[in-house]
């Protein structure tokens, strides 16, 4: 009964890590240097052709989304960082968005984990296909 305890007491513990952690603003507000569209096995980065309000546009799609919010920017600053929280657990991903040599760049990331099974690419996909919605 006693070593049920204690798994149990760790498991709520590591929940409540992942959902309470605070975030690293210098960690994860950084625009990096993105040379094409790539997917990684808990990432992905886009490089679009999205004009130039692309950046305010992406923000205002991605602050649509439940359970996403600023972590630090702005589309007027050049440069902002969303986080987005899974609802069961609140498991945090963050978007960083800026403007790359005319071209909207976007990486997505997971802060915990190995893999994300595509939940990344898809986010900031939809959130792509939203530019063009009127």
């Amino acid at each position: 009964m006693t070593i049920a305890a204690v798994v149990l007491l760790l498991g709520f513990g590591l929940l409540a890590y992942v959902r309470l952690a605070p975030s690293d603003v210098a960690r994860w507000h950084v625009a990096g240097d993105i040379s094409k569209n790539s997917e990684g096995q808990n990432s992905v980065r886009r490089l679009v052709d999205a004009g130039p309000d692309g950046l305010a546009k992406f923000a205002e799609a991605a602050l649509r989304d439940p359970r996403t919010e600023v972590l630090a920017g702005s589309a007027e600053d050049g440069l902002i960082t969303v986080i987005t929280r899974t609802r069961s657990i609140g498991y945090p991903d963050y978007t960083t968005a800026w403007m790359q040599d005319g071209q909207l760049a976007i990486y997505g990331r997971s802060r915990f984990g190995r893999k994300d099974f595509g939940v990344n690419a898809a986010r900031v996909d939809r959130w792509i296909g939203a530019l063009s919605a009127p």
